[in-house]
């Protein structure tokens, strides 16, 4: 995690912001992704510039000797006014007529605009971004993700970013592997590929040494799409500064262009689709009405997910609670097509403030493998109370920052009270051993899938959970009202006595 000093040094840099007249932090994310970019791109150069020193030859330079004065390292020292003349009439062109790396990042940056206001601004950031050393790609990855963290109005656009720490728990329970191919349909900032990238850097790091696991996963392994351009050029960045080459992040209406020529070709989607209502039959694929009539959103991406997966592949996606117990036709044959046509694996289901202060619905966690052939035998369940933050706007945490996440260790009984996800990956590895013997009374537990059917594929966890009820013992109510005979009496007997002595 970034100190907190480099947390105060942001911090500054986005007060003034605020203060120069930028107030939408998707802007200021922006604008300091271009920056992230051209110091990025000036270390590349300076690596081939060694590279060439010991006579491998730089084939295409990505600045040509008339340009060294576009390097961050050649204008990150000059007067604020020549830095601001430079980085506005020179580099931000140069962005935007970038194309000789093929590469996402090149395609996002054609249309970059230069927005910050003033050269003392400019400077700042700079200044800023100078003293951070982003050659550690843990620095500059949780420094991105605190920049991101910001990302609060996004929400109205339904572009709200999900927890980490819920991303965090998805991949955990995936488990990527180095040969998977990961997409996101709903990229947003590529949290859910960031995330994933990091797992693999870490448990797989070995195999990644291998030339082939290292080329695919720079250059084939993750894919996001959106329809936002500002969130397609801060996702690619995101990846960029996790240290991943060459991601496949593009542009793309999910649901309203044909995906047909992806279908089949994923083994993992991890996804937080948006739910935006309805859209009309004629914007919709026609692909995706196949499987699903519909013109539900929610509805539509988990069509979306099927129809993207190859056979085996396997998916953790977020739904609002209506598509578990929605009573719709579409509702109904979706939940159906689940639970007898693939695999379902388990259904974990979230507070209703996780996604606060962006939106208040409730919504659950859905596992399923796609195989075609079925393969459902008893679905698992867990009830998460808490994920270790407070579940109002505020979204305070309850923990110390290292018993937060899913990660988090030898939890006492009230700190798993405040924090439940450790305990969700644990049960999730033993769901289909002792898991299974645990009453439907428990915070998780196992339901076969013939009472699934018999309850007409309703995913609700509260259909099967039990409620004990405490009995409590009553007394006999003609005791009660003999009880309440005397007690007039002798109330009778006391105002008696306290008339006589007043009078």
């Amino acid at each position: 995690m970034i100190t907190g000093e480099l947390k105060s040094k942001v911090d500054r840099v986005w007060d003034a912001f605020w203060s120069g007249g930028i107030s939408n932090p998707l802007e200021v994310i922006e604008q300091i992704t271009y920056l992230l970019f051209i110091r990025r791109l000036d270390e590349l150069q300076t690596v081939k510039d060694k590279m060439a020193r010991r006579g491998i030859p730089d084939t295409y330079p990505f600045f040509r000797r008339d340009q060294q004065d576009l390097r961050w390292q050649n204008f990150k020292d000059a007067e604020p006014a020549q830095m601001y003349q430079t980085v506005a009439e020179k580099v931000f062109p140069y962005l935007r007529a970038l194309g000789g790396e093929d590469s996402t990042y090149s395609h996002h940056m054609k249309d970059a605009r230069f927005t910050i206001p003033t050269p003392n601004l400019l400077s700042k950031v700079v200044l800023l971004l100078e003293g951070i050393p982003l050659q550690d790609k843990d620095t500059k990855g949780d420094l991105y993700e605190y920049m991101l963290g910001k990302i609060a109005t996004a929400g109205q656009n339904g572009q709200f970013r999900t927890p980490r720490h819920i991303i965090q728990l998805m991949v955990e329970m995936m488990e990527p592997n180095p040969r998977d191919e990961i997409c996101d349909p709903a990229c947003g900032t590529a949290g859910f590929l960031v995330a994933a990238s990091e797992y693999l850097q870490h448990v797989h790091k070995d195999d990644l040494i291998e030339a082939d696991n290292q080329r695919h996963f720079n250059n084939s392994m993750f894919h996001g799409f959106d329809f936002d351009s500002t969130m397609l050029r801060i996702g690619s960045m995101n990846m960029l500064q996790h240290d991943v080459a060459s991601p496949d992040i593009r542009y793309r209406d999910s649901l309203s262009q044909d995906a047909g020529k992806d279908t089949a070709r994923y083994s993992l989607i991890l996804a937080n689709p948006p739910f935006a209502g309805s859209l009309d039959y004629e914007t919709t694929s026609s692909d995706l009405l196949k499987v699903v009539k519909t013109k539900k959103t929610e509805l539509l991406f988990l069509a979306l997910f099927l129809k993207l997966l190859k056979p085996g592949g396997r998916a953790a996606v977020i739904v609002p609670d209506g598509v578990l117990f929605g009573s719709t036709k579409a509702h109904k044959e979706l939940r159906r097509m689940l639970v007898e046509e693939q695999k379902l694996n388990a259904v974990v289901k979230l507070p209703s403030g996780v996604f606060k202060p962006y939106a208040g619905v409730s919504t659950a966690i859905l596992f399923f493998t796609k195989t075609d052939s079925g393969g459902t035998d008893e679905v698992w369940f867990y009830d998460v109370k808490a994920d270790g933050f407070s579940l109002d706007d505020k979204r305070t945490p309850l923990l110390t920052e290292e018993r937060l996440g899913p990660h988090a260790a030898d939890l006492t009984a009230e700190e798993h009270a405040k924090n439940n996800l450790p305990d969700v990956l644990a049960r999730w590895k033993r769901r289909t051993t002792d898991e299974r013997d645990r009453a439907r009374t428990e915070q998780s537990f196992c339901v076969p899938k013939s009472a699934i059917i018999a309850e007409g594929y309703d995913l609700s966890l509260n259909r099967y959970k039990e409620i004990v009820h405490e009995e409590v013992a009553t007394r006999p109510p003609l005791e009660i009202l003999a009880d309440l005979e005397r007690l007039n009496k002798e109330m009778e007997v006391e105002l008696s006595k306290l008339g006589e002595d007043l009078a």
